[in-house]
């Protein structure tokens, strides 16, 4: 997965207005107790990072 991607997934479950505030915001235990703007620019792989937010959000199966 390309960073790119990770924003996009972002964006579609949070919606354009808030997907940006809650990377920067929210600490995610999987990454952590980092961000996912954080483990970003720390240089976690986008994989990583999403299998993270997938499971913060409690998303379907279909989404990992």
């Amino acid at each position: 997965m390309k960073e790119t991607e990770l924003w996009l997934r972002l964006q579609q479950h949070l919606g354009a207005g808030y997907y940006r505030v809650w990377a920067a915001e929210y600490n995610l235990a999987d990454l952590q107790d980092r961000t996912v703007a954080q483990a970003v620019a720390d240089g976690v792989p986008a994989k990583t990072v999403w299998r993270a937010v997938w499971a913060a959000l409690e998303l379907p199966p279909r989404e990992r």
